[in-house]
């Protein structure tokens, strides 16, 4: 039923945008810009090339669009048409570069109308202002120097999490539990919310709600913008209760002042001497919970599965993490001194991220005609830049499919070549978040057990991010004490 009901929104969607772009199609606007348009085609009206854009990544392969259009028009920008906008591509270091060093500029970040139909009340101000808020706000969470503190914190949910969900069984699927570690962790340091149940009865709308986030935005049920909607006010509904009660507690004295970003965002007020609104709050929270585990939860899955398959690597990642485990006292935590110890299993986990990118690539909007590489690029057309047309380029990463943590050894990769984070103002300031998340990860994961996957080939499908289709089943061999 619910493949009908999704199958008739999609009807009625091309439909009711093939009408539009019959009775109001756009004359080419007059950039007053001499050069010419990228290399490219639009593809079928409306739809545009959107389809095969999405289907490359749902067969496990979304480079071969960028790779198979750059080989076509010999060109490291070309144009297209993608989720109802006319977009150009941006390939490779000095694609990246260009976009990174323009934000704010030339171009600003963008998202597809799903996402703010999502978020409501962020409509009352641009995505723009929201994310200069947001950046604001966030770095006195998130430098290196406040996250220390959040070590311990992290390696005992961790110690909870593999207790509950690894250890006494044979087999487990690994997906589903890297959601659930990182999830946990985003609950305690963004809410404080740390008991398993409360945490549970949030897990299965978040997952609803990032699956629909960026789809088709048409609010019929069964689909999953409706779904996504559904769980977006629940999750809502419980954060604000959520909110009210650390009012409470902090004028109470209940709750610290700098105990999670929750607290931060109730006792900060803009430039105008403005408090934000409960609502804002809730869905700021939301998106941060949303960024905050999804794609470290992509990260954390990939590790085992490169881990299974290349036992060199993980013996190399086991040796390291026992001999900072066998320094410690019995029921002494991990601290800061033990992460920075942690080079090997960082450089593996930067080779993950570069074979697969939990973030494959991001849209901007032109805020004004401008040249690129002799094209013109006019206002408004949407950017969009793919990790991958670096992370797997030859020319970048020689044997680009070969796993080789070496690349990260000293100086690393060339910069704007690697970009899980993305780059310039934009760049995820959750990197150092995620850093710790997936080595305390690590640590756990290879003190506790060897594995091996159950289904050699399994397909990867890529919506948008990375994850095996099965979930990755794994078997555990525990290490004897």
């Amino acid at each position: 039923m619910e493949f009908y009901v999704s199958l008739l929104s999609l009807f009625v969607v091309i439909v009711s945008l093939s009408l539009h772009f019959i009775f109001y199609k756009n004359k080419p606007s007059a950039t007053g810009l001499s050069g010419p348009l990228p290399p490219g085609k639009t593809g079928w009206p409306v739809v545009g090339e959107s389809l095969e854009f999405l289907s490359t990544g749902w067969k496990g392969h979304p480079e071969k669009f960028i790779f198979d259009r750059i080989a076509k028009h010999s060109s490291y920008v070309f144009r297209t048409h993608l989720l109802g906008e006319k977009a150009a591509v941006f390939c490779g270091a000095n694609g990246n570069k260009f976009l990174f060093s323009n934000e704010n500029k030339l171009v600003q970040s963008w998202w597809p109308n799903s996402v703010n139909k999502v978020f409501p009340s962020s409509t009352q101000t641009s995505s723009k202002e929201e994310a200069i808020k947001m950046r604001k706000m966030l770095p006195n969470f998130l430098k290196p120097e406040a996250l220390q503190r959040y070590i311990g914190i992290m390696d005992h949910i961790a110690q909870r999490h593999f207790s509950d969900g690894w250890e006494n069984k044979n087999e487990v699927k690994v997906f589903p539990l890297a959601n659930r570690y990182t999830f946990w962790l985003a609950c305690r340091l963004f809410v404080s919310v740390e008991d398993p149940n409360h945490v549970a009865k949030f897990a299965d709308p978040f997952n609803a709600l990032a699956s629909g986030l960026i789809s088709i935005p048409i609010d019929l049920p069964g689909t999953p913008f409706n779904r996504a909607i559904k769980a977006s006010n629940f999750i809502r509904k419980e954060l604000v209760a959520i909110i009210k009660q650390r009012k409470i507690d902090l004028a109470e004295g209940k709750a610290s002042p700098t105990q999670d970003i929750l607290s931060h965002m109730l006792l900060t007020s803009d430039e105008n001497g403005k408090f934000m609104h409960e609502l804002d709050i809730s869905d700021k929270i939301l998106g941060l919970l949303i960024g905050g585990h999804d794609t470290a939860s992509s990260a954390c899955t990939f590790i085992v599965k490169f881990l299974a398959e290349l036992p060199e690597i993980y013996e190399g990642v086991y040796n390291e993490q026992m001999e900072i485990a066998n320094s410690k006292a019995p029921g002494e935590l991990l601290n800061w001194d033990d992460i920075q110890r942690m080079k090997y299993s960082w450089n593996v986990a930067c080779e993950v991220l570069r074979l697969a990118p939990p973030l494959q690539g991001a849209f901007r909007e032109a805020l004004t005609d401008f040249m690129y590489n002799g094209f013109s690029i006019p206002k408004g057309w949407k950017i969009y830049w793919s990790a991958n047309s670096t992370h797997r380029n030859p020319e970048v990463f020689a044997q680009p499919l070969k796993f080789d943590p070496s690349r990260f050894e000293g100086s690393g990769p060339a910069p704007y070549t690697f970009v899980p984070f993305g780059g310039g103002p934009r760049m995820c300031p959750g990197k150092e978040y995620a850093r710790l998340e997936i080595l305390v990860f690590m640590h756990h994961l290879v003190k506790r057990f060897r594995f091996e996957k159950i289904i050699p080939d399994e397909k990867i499908v890529v919506n948008p991010m990375p994850i095996p289709e099965k979930g990755l089943p794994v078997r555990l061999y525990p290490h004897k004490a």
